[in-house]
């Protein structure tokens, strides 16, 4: 079977000209996202703290010919700072109709070396700024009529392996954020759906966790040989995104090669 290539994989029309905010989209799994939401013709702006990567993301996706996205810095931690720069971002292009909260850090921890400082930072990294960003948002949405939220949660905290209690704690509460606002935003006609990747190659995750051993683990859970890219991500976040999901709220979709 032929492995799929951009010139093969589904065109959304819905997609082009929609307004699109996504978090932590410099690198990784988001600058996936923006590049992918680019390629639709969407008008994407996001933030993220890696500037240089994200600067050259911009440029990268403008010279292949696509709306270049709205870039600015920001350290979501600070919750002001993220609602001025949404703030602007609806100055610059309007009301966005999509949301897509994916900006986290997965440090590794023990339960013992947590302290309440380390606590509350990786809250408001991986917890607080997916409420913070929808409460912004959503105004804008409501004015549209409709809209759609995407938050990504995570299958790695319902493998039970230790590694992060701090981050298993965030990224299991997404589900209940999704599930707790669906019905309020929906009666406006705001989808929210959770979006829970399995182990993405990222950049990242191959310079810091991928071992020697790290094939098997994935012969050994994976359903599907494949590894796991970034781009996969993308393509579920574009279909709920467009009004091809037009009838998904309050559910979780994984996107994990069967490793759950």
């Amino acid at each position: 079977m032929a492995i799929a290539t951009t010139a093969t994989l589904a065109i959304f029309p819905s997609l082009r000209g929609r307004r699109v905010f996504i978090t932590g989209g410099g690198t990784g799994i988001g600058a996936a996202l923006v590049s992918a939401f680019a390629e639709q013709g969407a008008q994407v702006a996001f933030v993220d703290v890696a500037e240089a990567a994200s600067r050259e993301l911009v440029q990268q996706v403008q010279a292949a010919g696509h709306p270049a996205p709205w870039f600015r810095p920001c350290d979501v931690r600070d919750v002001a700072a993220l609602q001025k720069v949404i703030a602007d971002a609806e100055a610059a292009f309007g009301d966005f109709a999509v949301l897509v909260n994916n900006v986290a850090s997965d440090d590794r921890h023990t339960l013992e070396s947590v302290t309440p400082e380390y606590y509350d930072q990786r809250m408001s990294i991986n917890e607080r700024p997916a409420f913070f960003a929808i409460q912004a948002l959503v105004p804008g949405m409501k004015r549209l009529g409709f809209g759609s939220v995407i938050n990504f949660g995570s299958t790695g905290w319902q493998g039970k392996d230790g590694a992060y209690p701090c981050y298993a704690i965030a990224k299991s509460s997404v589900n209940g954020l999704t599930r707790g606002l669906a019905k309020p935003l929906g009666e406006h006609r705001i989808r929210i759906n959770t979006v829970s990747p399995g182990w993405v190659m990222t950049e990242r995750q191959v310079k810091l966790w991928f071992t020697a051993d790290s094939e098997e683990v994935l012969k050994r859970n994976q359903c599907l040989p494949d590894k796991l890219q970034p781009s996969d991500v993308a393509r579920m976040v574009l279909f709920l995104a467009a009004d091809d999901g037009a009838m998904c709220t309050a559910q979780e979709f994984k996107v994990d090669a069967g490793w759950s």
